[in-house]
């Protein structure tokens, strides 16, 4: 009888769970584009890639790699986008894996996206700047020392975000039910908001409420979890060193870093810059999020960048 009651309760939860999810899907069925302007794809090894073009082709080319989170996607540069396309023809994609690209149940690696990047900056842009939030930021580095880029603006930029590597977790969360509902509670919007108070912004109100719901959005669209299952398990970590990578290369680098970030911190940042012999602009009143909480600054930045010979 014992057996029989705990079967059911498992039998119960489990399909609580299930439904829980299936109505979290059917919520997020309107997922509008993440910028206002010109909406295109392009196919790359199997997947659809979403980008959005702004400016005039030909003004030199610009190319916005959003960073790497839960719930991420090119919406990242929705406050910078309009100030840098009155100078120059930008290019923002939306990852393999987040977004309006595709979200296929592969093992998302870092080696996919640093080929990924070499890739897209070869097919869509002409000796582009290139601007790299956070983890992309590795991934752009990488790129460019591969491929003609003319310059690099990277934007907190780092090389590890969680502590090795962990193939369990990452398992689990991308089992079908168990997975999804874990996924569910990561990006749900107090989760978003957490995450973005503890490390994100240093003023959270410039987090708009329009931000969270796209966010939200973008993580409940179906295959949301499985880029978020490698990053979360370590898997989009790079196994190189920043500092040499940017030292050797022929370009200029710019590092933009919020004065109170933490992960990676400032100090970080100066010693990196130092080391790497590039410039460093700290933005003030701003964590890993500088060109969203301070967009205007952040736009001078890069104008100011793209135009030293």
């Amino acid at each position: 009888m014992k057996l029989r009651t705990a079967l059911s309760a498992v039998a119960g939860g489990i399909g609580l769970t299930a439904a829980a999810n299936r109505l979290l899907r059917s919520r997020a069925t309107e997922f509008p584009a993440p910028l206002e302007d010109d909406q295109r794809t392009i196919r790359w090894r199997g997947f659809d890639v979403a980008y959005t073009e702004a400016g005039d082709p030909d003004d030199p080319d610009l190319v916005l790699l959003h960073g790497i989170n839960a719930v991420a996607s090119s919406h990242e540069f929705a406050e910078v986008l309009d100030g840098l396309a009155e100078t120059y023809h930008v290019v923002a994609p939306d990852l393999p894996g987040f977004g309006h690209s595709d979200r296929p149940p592969i093992r998302y690696s870092s080696s996919l996206y640093v080929t990924f990047v070499a890739d897209f900056l070869d097919r869509v842009a002409d000796d582009p700047t290139v601007v790299a939030s956070s983890l992309t930021g590795a991934y752009a580095a990488k790129a460019a020392s591969e491929d003609a880029v003319s310059r690099l603006v990277l934007i907190n930029p780092t090389t590890d975000t969680i502590p090795g590597r962990n193939a369990w977790l990452m398992s689990l969360v991308r089992s079908p039910l168990v997975g999804e509902a874990l996924f569910n509670v990561v990006a749900s919007k107090p989760s978003i908001r957490y995450f973005h108070a503890d490390h994100g912004y240093d003023d959270t109100s410039k987090l708009t409420d329009e931000i969270v719901e796209y966010e939200w959005l973008s993580g409940h669209q179906p295959g949301a979890r499985f880029a978020p299952a490698s990053f979360v398990s370590g898997y989009l970590d790079v196994e190189f060193d920043l500092e040499p990578l940017l030292a050797d290369l022929e370009v200029p680098v710019t590092l933009v870093w919020g004065r109170n970030a933490d992960a990676p911190s400032l100090t970080d940042g100066q010693e990196l810059a130092e080391r790497a012999d590039v410039r460093l602009v700290v933005v003030d009143r701003a964590a890993l999020l500088p060109h969203v909480e301070h967009p205007k600054q952040f736009v001078d930045v890069v104008e100011e960048q793209i135009s030293t010979v």
